[in-house]
C-alpha cells in the first residue's frame, strides 16, 4: 500500500462520488468509470492500487478478473455488502471490503413491510378494492408471533431489534452462535430445521456462499408451518426457487416476499409473477436516496485508514463471504 495511491471510482454515479473524494482526499489521483467495459483498460492504464466499485449492471458481464486479479490494484472496496460477484479472489494478493451496514436500516425496514403487509393482507384489499368489493377483510397482529432470522450480520441484526420493538419472538441463525441483544435465542446452522418449525416470519440475511446455496430447499420449505411467510433479502440463488415454488403450489407456505432472484432481472415468464401471495420487488430493497453518497464515504474512511496503514475496516473473508 502507499500514501499516495490511484484511485478508481467505478459506479454509475461518478460525479456524486468524484465530490465526496475531492472534499476528503484532495491530493489523490482519481479517475471515475461508469460502464463495466471500461475498467480494465482504465485499470491498466492508471496503474489502479484502489478500485471502488458498484455492482450496478448485474452480475453476468462484471469485470470481476479485472478487479481480483490485476497486476496493480491491492484492495477492492466493494460499494455495497455483497461480495460473491467478485467469485473467488486470493486474500494475499487483493484486500477486499465491503460496505456492510450501509443499508442495514432500510433492508429491515423491508422485512418489517413485508411482514405486516401479509399479517394485514394488504394485497388482498387491494385486489378487492380494484375490484370495488367491500367486506370479507382480516387482518392479524404480529406483536407474539415469532421471526427466524437466518444470518445476524448487521442487516439481520437490524431486522432482529426492529421485530423485537413490534413485541415479535427473535429467534436468529450465526456461524458462530452467542448471546445478543434483540434475540431471544441464537443457534448455529445445524438448528436451521428445527427452528424453521417454530417461525411464522422467516428473514434470510446471508451472503451467498458454496454453503448457503440453496440453503431453503425442499426439506426447509417442509419443515416450514403453512403459515409461513418467507422474506428473502440475501442473494439469488440462496433460495432453492423450484423448491419454493413446489411449497406455493402446495400451499405449504403461506406466501413470500422477494428481493432476489436466480437470475436478475426475473425473466418475464418466470412463474414467480403469476403468485398472488408473493411479492417481487426488483433487487431494490437496499436502494434509498442517499445509500450511495454513505457508501463512498465509508470508502472514503477506509481510506484515510488505508493510507495510514492501519487496518482496513469490513474487510471480507472470501471463504466466509463477510
Amino acid at each position: 500500500m502507499s500514501a499516495h495511491p490511484t484511485v478508481i471510482l467505478h459506479t454509475d454515479r461518478p460525479a456524486a462520488a468524484m465530490a465526496v473524494l475531492g472534499e476528503t482526499h484532495p491530493d489523490l489521483a482519481v479517475h471515475a468509470c461508469d460502464t463495466y467495459a471500461a475498467l480494465p483498460a482504465l485499470i491498466e492504464q492508471t496503474s489502479a492500487e484502489v478500485v471502488y466499485t458498484v455492482r450496478f449492471d448485474g452480475t453476468p458481464r462484471f469485470p470481476r478478473q479485472a478487479l481480483v486479479e490485476s497486476a496493480t490494484v491491492k484492495w477492492v472496496s466493494v460499494g455495497g455488502s455483497g461480495t460473491d460477484h467478485l467469485g473467488r479472489w486470493d486474500p494475499a494478493r487483493v484486500t477486499v471490503t465491503n460496505s456492510a451496514g450501509v443499508a442495514a436500516g432500510m433492508l429491515a425496514e423491508y422485512a418489517l413491510g413485508a411482514m405486516l403487509s401479509f399479517s394485514l393482507d394488504l394485497r388482498g384489499f387491494e385486489r378487492r378494492q380494484q375490484a370495488r368489493q367491500w367486506g370479507g377483510g382480516r387482518v392479524e397482529p404480529i406483536e407474539g408471533k415469532t421471526v427466524l432470522v437466518i444470518g445476524l450480520g448487521k442487516t439481520g441484526t437490524a431486522v432482529a431489534m426492529r421485530a423485537k420493538a413490534m413485541g415479535m419472538e427473535t429467534l436468529g441463525i450465526r456461524a458462530r452462535p452467542k448471546p445478543m441483544p434483540s434475540l431471544d435465542e441464537v443457534h448455529d446452522p445445524d438448528a436451521l430445521l428445527a427452528l424453521l418449525g417454530r417461525a411464522d416470519f422467516i428473514v434470510c440475511c446471508v451472503p451467498l456462499l458454496a454453503s448457503t446455496r440453496g440453503l431453503l430447499g425442499k426439506a426447509a420449505f417442509a419443515a416450514m408451518k403453512p403459515s409461513a411467510v418467507l422474506i428473502d433479502i440475501s442473494r439469488g440463488g440462496v433460495t432453492d426457487e423450484a423448491a419454493l415454488l413446489e411449497a406455493l403450489d402446495g400451499k405449504r407456505i403461506k406466501g413470500a416476499a422477494l428481493d432476489v432472484f436466480s437470475t436478475e432481472p426475473l425473466p418475464a415468464d418466470h412463474l414467480l409473477w403469476g403468485y398472488d401471495n408473493v411479492a417481487i420487488t426488483p433487487h431494490c430493497a437496499a436502494v434509498y436516496e442517499g445509500w450511495d453518497i454513505k457508501s463512498v464515504r465509508m470508502f472514503a474512511d477506509n481510506l484515510k485508514r488505508y493510507r495510514s496503514g492501519q487496518t482496513l475496516e469490513n474487510t471480507v473473508n472470501p471463504e466466509r463471504g463477510y
